[in-house]
């Protein structure tokens, strides 16, 4: 069994084989920090997350993450707020941070910000312009697209059909470009915005110079994987090989990775894609309000990452039951271990997990591309098996399985669980969880009695019939009493 991960550049499958043998270099493009982060970035940085997480059960990986805090979009809402870029900067990669801590999103092992990597995007620009593949016109570099023959591999996007300004961020109006697809390296300095000196006078640079520098700064001249999301594929990454590529005379990355787009239902129940000029997006923040940070992680992980997602709140409600289910599972252990005498039994080895035959059906899932919707299934598989015998325990009755078999099943989903981050956050302790789970099934037991009562009374026999079943299969007993009343207990 060997990894094989679809590869945007070739637009196959291919088996993965890292340049450095047991290594990987890993590059995902971060965010661009003037706003809280939405829905489409947790799906991105959950995916590569994942990824990363399964890639490290394997290999030695270096992931390297970047901030993108000089950008157009920065300096507009610094002017709003009456603040500085650099102060805009700060603080909404602060409120980044919390929300992927949120998600339980690994920090990256590198976090690079543009700003501190002038002098390497200067030093790129000027090396670019050195082999004819940019050129200066009044006050800003421009890369000549035309020029690159290979132009358009990645999106398979050919020049004629192209349309300038392709995602905001060329302008149009420039008249100086010699071709209107030509991106800028270097932008001459305007007034009130903050420049930085270089060869062509003050300016600052253009947006994808700024991941070719600091990519081939802190991983060098080759990656094995550069992955973002599917909007960036065009015209970013598209760009990134233009420029990394005319300079290191040699492929930026031997495998290139898209995430899928995330839809939204509107209020008419028809889906959409989200974006911000429909209004239509939701923050991190904003559902984290309303819904656990794991069920938004595993709503995620439920679609495989090239897919689009739709995200409705029919969805969010099926996914939070399921997120019940694997949590309940997770926390077997803690719950019951004593009371298992587990303590006592020897932990398995990663070589011995490895072994396991659920792990085997999980990392075949995972090894197709990264399939985490059959990765989850035998979680759940598995998961329901801990529901089950919680509920044994719980009622007073006998485990099904041997000590030993359950045990090493728990094991199994714990490591499985920590592959694709899915952790219990914010529980209550033992005992009260306990308790509430005995007391609402109590509860619930009382009403159907209620409700049987109610029946006999009004002589609907089989409706009677019918609840006093439906109370047996839930594991009691119940005695009817001359006085009328109902007793009831847990079954033996």
């Amino acid at each position: 069994m060997s990894l094989r991960i679809y590869n945007s550049l070739s637009r196959k499958k291919e088996e993965f084989i890292p340049l450095t043998p047991n290594q990987v270099k890993m590059y995902v493009c971060g965010v661009t920090v003037y706003d809280l982060c939405h829905l489409g970035h947790a799906r991105a940085y959950v995916v590569w997350d994942m990824v990363r997480r399964y890639l490290s059960t394997k290999y030695e990986v270096k992931y390297v993450q970047n901030i993108t805090d000089i950008d157009d979009k920065i300096l507009k809402r610094a002017k709003e707020q009456h603040s500085t870029m650099f102060e805009i900067s700060d603080r909404y990669i602060y409120e980044y941070q919390i929300d992927m801590e949120k998600l339980n999103i690994l920090p990256a092992d590198i976090s690079p910000r543009a700003t501190a990597y002038i002098p390497e995007i200067i030093q790129m620009t000027e090396a670019i312009q050195e082999r004819g593949y940019a050129y200066f016109a009044q006050g800003d570099v421009y890369y000549a697209v035309e020029k690159f023959l290979e132009y358009g591999k990645l999106s398979g996007k050919k020049l004629a059909d192209l349309q300038a300004g392709a995602s905001g961020r060329i302008d149009t109006a420039e008249s100086a470009k010699i071709c209107p697809f030509d991106f800028a390296l270097w932008k001459a300095a305007k007034p009130d915005e903050p420049y930085w000196s270089s060869p062509w006078g003050n300016g600052r640079p253009g947006w994808h110079i700024e991941c070719s520098a600091m990519v081939r700064a802190v991983l060098g001249d080759r990656l094995d994987i550069h992955a973002g999301g599917a909007d960036l594929q065009f015209p970013h990454h598209e760009n990134e090989i233009a420029q990394s590529e005319v300079v290191t005379g040699q492929p930026l990355a031997n495998y290139w990775m898209h995430n899928g787009f995330v839809n939204i239902e509107n209020e008419s129940g028809e889906v959409e894609k989200m974006s911000k000029s429909l209004n239509n997006f939701k923050t991190i923040r904003a559902l984290l309000e309303v819904y656990p940070p794991m069920v938004i992680r595993l709503f995620i992980l439920q679609s495989h990452y090239r897919q689009p997602i739709s995200f409705s709140e029919e969805a969010i409600a099926s996914t939070t039951k399921g997120w019940e289910t694997i949590q309940d599972a997770l926390l077997f252990n803690r719950d019951f271990s004593d009371r298992l005498g587990w303590q006592d039994f020897i932990p398995k080895t990663k070589s011995e997990l490895q072994a396991s035959c659920a792990i085997g059906e999980f990392e075949q899932g995972m090894e197709d591309d990264f399939n985490t919707p059959i990765a989850l299934s035998v979680i759940f598989q598995i998961a329901k098996v801990f529901r089950a015998e919680r509920n044994n325990l719980a009622h007073g009755q006998q485990i099904k399985r041997s000590l030993e078999l359950l045990y090493s099943e728990w094991q199994d989903l714990q490591y499985m669980c920590e592959t694709l981050g899915l952790k219990v956050q914010d529980i209550q302790p033992v005992q009260d969880l306990i308790l509430e789970e005995v007391m609402n099934e109590g509860k619930k037991i009382e009403e159907l009695i209620e409700m049987r009562k109610i029946a006999k009374q009004n002589k609907n026999y089989v409706e009677a019939d019918r609840i006093r079943k439906q109370i047996t299969e839930m594991g009691v007993n119940l005695v009817d009493l001359k006085d009328g009343s109902t007793h009831w207990d847990w079954q033996e």
